[in-house]
């Protein structure tokens, strides 16, 4: 399994060069002796397109840029993932780590954050993806629908859960209409900040009446300090009778 983020020819490139590369020892991603093996295979392929291409992108202005999760399974050794990066270097997920991602991460990655666990099953781990997608989908434009999405069962060594969503998908809606929901109840729910409260007041307290902390001010122009309006202000002050607003 390989995801791609940034340059959409650069990871094209580096895909079908995949399909009958070899390392040096002469194998390819396809007999690669273990799923390590087979991400600095991903890894060389990576920079092999960087020496061909880098040099003429360069000259258009154009960086380098591609970044990609790989994962999968080999008989005889356990589900792995890495994240590889632009220079063909790369990262493991372990226990510290449960999930990784790319491309637009930021709107998404704090519900992951707070559900994701080693213990999460996959059909949670699946639902909490799809409401972080949508989260992304809402905040930023330049994403859309449609969405693949894949689950492994480890040991199965086969692709059995894949689903590509796209606006009339029924369980995605559902998501997108239960979750936005549930979030405003659970706003909805949260107290409302005591300001300028008695010092003993306990709950809900944003700031109380002892506070020794002030906003910092910036003083008035010299002109100002004397209490009258400069021409410009005034005219911007004046109503349509010609007096000033209060």
């Amino acid at each position: 399994m390989l995801l791609t983020a940034g340059n959409l020819a650069i990871s094209q490139s580096v895909r079908q060069l995949l399909t009958d590369y070899k390392n040096k020892a002469g194998r390819s991603l396809w007999t690669a002796s273990s799923m390590y093996e087979a991400a600095q295979i991903l890894g060389e392929a990576i920079r092999t397109v960087h020496e061909r291409d880098s040099a003429a992108l360069d000259k258009f202005g154009i960086s380098f840029n591609a970044s990609m999760i790989f994962g999968g399974q080999i008989k005889g050794e356990r589900c792995r993932l890495f994240q590889i990066y632009s220079a063909g270097n790369f990262i493991e997920s372990q226990d510290e780590s449960v999930y990784l991602q790319i491309g637009e991460a930021k709107y998404g990655k704090p519900i992951i954050d707070r559900v994701v666990s080693l213990d999460t099953s996959l059909d949670e781990a699946a639902k909490c993806a799809l409401i972080s997608m949508d989260s992304t989908l809402r905040s930023n434009i330049s994403v859309g629908l449609p969405l693949d999405l894949l689950v492994y069962e480890a040991d199965k060594l086969a692709v059995t859960r894949f689903v590509t969503i796209d606006e009339k998908n029924q369980y995605f809606r559902m998501i997108r209409d239960t979750w936005g929901e549930q979030l405003k109840r659970v706003f909805d729910g949260i107290a409302d900040p005591v300001w300028d409260a008695a010092p003993e007041i306990v709950g809900n307290v944003l700031r109380n009446t002892n506070m020794r902390s002030k906003p910092v001010r910036v003083p008035l122009p010299e002109d100002m300090s004397g209490g009258i309006l400069p021409v410009a202000l005034q005219a911007l002050a004046q109503d349509g009778t010609g007096g000033l607003q209060q």
